[in-house]
């Protein structure tokens, strides 16, 4: 049986992680998020954020991953774009990502990572905001370090599917935002918080097999098997969905 296609959104072109004097923009993928599919048993497929029409790519794919990134421009939730704490921001993802949450939302049957970034993306296609920057409204940001990453131990709602997938409510999780969910867009459940109060995981009930985690699995999921359990279940659910060749 064929292995099951998971499409990974990459960064923007102007968010390359990797500068080089011979080209003006890059379309990247971190290698752990591409890591962490292959040893779930899926076949990863990266789409460039120049992508718009998924309606020619979706038909290719069997579950999708959104990963972590830049800002999302605060105009697409109606926030503030002088907030000077805010990240460059990269217009053509957006659009693309916008796009693509906002047709998988439609249907509602396409199983759906969403990470950092791709959290605050679903919520905002849902019609929710954004806190552009966590520290004008809390101290002190446990969110982040002086170097990006540090550790959080969170609670699952037992009764969510988030539990159900990582086997366990008590999570130490790997994180780097500075932005955060304000309001919760509709139809989406809060299945994790922080000690602060910070939203830490979405799910939607009414879709088939849908979970967005503001934190980042694919850092320690080489070495923590409740993190590396969100890609295995992913690729587990796009395989039952694929027919057989």
């Amino acid at each position: 049986m064929q292995k099951p296609v998971i499409g990974i959104t990459s960064g923007g072109r102007s968010e390359g992680y990797e500068k080089a004097p011979y080209y003006d923009g890059y379309f990247s993928v971190p290698a752990p998020y591409i890591d962490a599919v292959l040893r779930a048993g899926g076949i990863p497929l990266i789409v460039p954020a120049a992508v718009s029409d998924w309606e020619s790519v979706l038909p290719l794919l069997d579950g999708i991953i959104v990963t972590g990134g830049t800002d999302i421009d605060p105009v697409e939730y109606g926030g503030d774009r002088a907030n000077p704490a805010l990240l460059p921001g990269d217009r053509e993802r957006d659009y693309s990502e916008m796009t693509l949450a906002r047709r998988l939302l439609d249907e509602g049957q396409m199983p759906l990572l969403c990470i950092c970034r791709g959290l605050q993306v679903l919520n905002v296609a849902r019609g929710g905001t954004l806190h552009e920057h966590i520290p004008d409204i809390l101290a002190p940001d446990i969110h982040r370090s002086s170097d990006l990453w540090t550790m959080q131990d969170l609670r699952v709602e037992p009764d969510s599917l988030l539990a159900k997938v990582m086997d366990t409510t008590a999570l130490r999780t790997v994180s780097g935002h500075h932005q955060a969910v304000k309001t919760v867009g509709a139809g989406l459940r809060v299945v994790c918080r922080a000690t602060d109060g910070i939203v830490e995981a979405l799910e939607m009930p009414e879709y088939a097999w849908l979970l967005a985690v503001q934190w980042h699995p694919e850092v320690t999921a080489a070495q923590d098997q409740t993190q590396q359990a969100l890609f295995d279940a992913l690729v587990a659910k796009a395989a039952n969905g694929r027919s057989p060749a």
